[in-house]
């Protein structure tokens, strides 16, 4: 009996995370491992997007998806606001947690006009530096505002003032360590079948530049990086691992043409989009992180360096922070191609300070600190005021 008041205190709550679609990317990953922490607490999952390739295994977690599209960038899909404000006061979530621009502004023009004492706590993520403008400053809309990186906090209190300082919270991205481990090797049968397919990578050294085929992403100067390593009597591969953008094709041709008109055609491999990221950083002697905007985290970064793998990157965003704790030998001046050049020939003849092994950007600690932040918030109702 001296129980029951305890087992009160820890219902289950009900949580709704909200984004565009569940096709790929970062935002849609930690909506995934999120979800997988909620229903692994007790409480209940749910996420409302478009759809897309990962419904089936966000459903399979034990998350329910509600298909909703709000998050096209058009004036149209602010008709469904008095539809989302029916459906939330009918469901009754305990907390709704939006991850994108124009979902967020759906909702929460939907959740602003309902009775702030039952209505669900709000809370948002900013993923990307946006450019600045009444627009992008929905993602500062939640009663309590996740920065996923120290560089994101320092962007949201710089360029939306108004937005509190005192309801932004700093959870960093991370990795699941046992996922990921400090001195993974691939098995041997990952490494015949990876022979195989590229022999051209046998006794070569091999830097590797991940992510989709995308301007900002630096191909061009990864190609000329090559060029100047081989020409320098380095037996070099230089791995492209990552998709065309449907959006881009053009600027993919150009990196096709950069690299027959350079002679690196047997030199460069195109591997397309690869489910083996952890086996392909593995059996890399260096990982790049070429992209000439900062990025809001940089989890192909962590991805590697946690498994041992030296990383090269400007010294920027979220990239930087991670650089800074992991391998500061890896980071470069942006667009610095001499650094580059002199960093890479050096990390490769292994001349370069140990890796730290990871344990500040772990998965683990990202899922505690928001379900910690959700509960915190659910503690304490709504007095009425609005905080965005």
């Amino acid at each position: 009996m001296g129980t029951q008041p305890l087992q009160a205190e820890i219902r289950a709550l009900k949580i709704l995370q909200v984004l565009p679609s569940l096709e790929s990317g970062g935002v849609e990953k930690g909506t995934l491992e999120i979800s997988s922490a909620i229903i692994h607490a007790g409480h209940q999952s749910y996420v409302m997007s478009a759809g897309g390739r990962l419904v089936s295994e966000l459903e399979q977690s034990g998350t329910t998806h509600i298909e909703w599209n709000i998050g096209k960038k058009s004036l149209l899909n602010l008709f469904q606001v008095k539809k989302i404000r029916r459906w939330l006061q009918r469901e009754q979530f305990d907390i709704v947690h939006v991850r994108s621009r124009m979902p967020a502004w759906v909702i929460w023009l939907a959740w602003n006009k309902m009775d702030p004492t039952t209505r669900p706590r709000l809370v948002s993520t900013v993923h990307g530096m946006h450019s600045v403008s009444k627009y992008s400053a929905i993602v500062t809309c939640g009663e309590r505002v996740i920065a996923v990186s120290n560089s994101i906090q320092q962007y949201v209190l710089t360029n939306y003032p108004s937005c509190s300082p005192d309801k932004v919270k700093l959870i960093y991205r991370g990795v699941d360590a046992s996922l990921f481990p400090f001195g993974y090797t691939p098995e041997e049968i990952w490494i015949d079948r990876w022979r195989e397919q590229y022999p051209q990578t046998s006794n070569k050294l091999i830097v590797t530049l991940p992510g989709r085929l995308t301007r900002l992403k630096g191909h061009l100067v990864f190609l000329e990086l090559i060029e100047k390593l081989r020409n320098n009597g380095l037996e070099v591969i230089g791995l492209i691992v990552g998709s065309e953008d449907p959006k881009r094709k053009q600027y993919a041709q150009e990196i096709h043409q950069k690299t027959e008109q350079l002679g690196l055609q047997n030199h460069i491999i195109f591997t397309g989009h690869r489910s083996d990221m952890r086996e392909i950083y593995a059996n890399s002697n260096l990982v790049l992180s070429l992209s000439n905007k900062p990025e809001s985290f940089g989890r192909t970064v962590l991805e590697a360096l946690s498994i041992g793998t030296p990383v090269i990157g400007y010294n920027h965003g979220g990239v930087a922070e991670i650089l800074d704790a992991l391998f500061p030998d890896g980071a470069i001046d942006m667009n610095n191609t001499q650094q580059l050049f002199e960093r890479t020939r050096r990390i490769l003849n292994q001349q370069h300070d140990p890796i730290i092994q990871n344990k500040k950007f772990l998965l683990s600690n990202m899922k505690s600190e928001t379900l910690e932040l959700y509960a915190e918030l659910n503690s304490t109702r709504n007095t009425g005021t609005n905080q965005s």
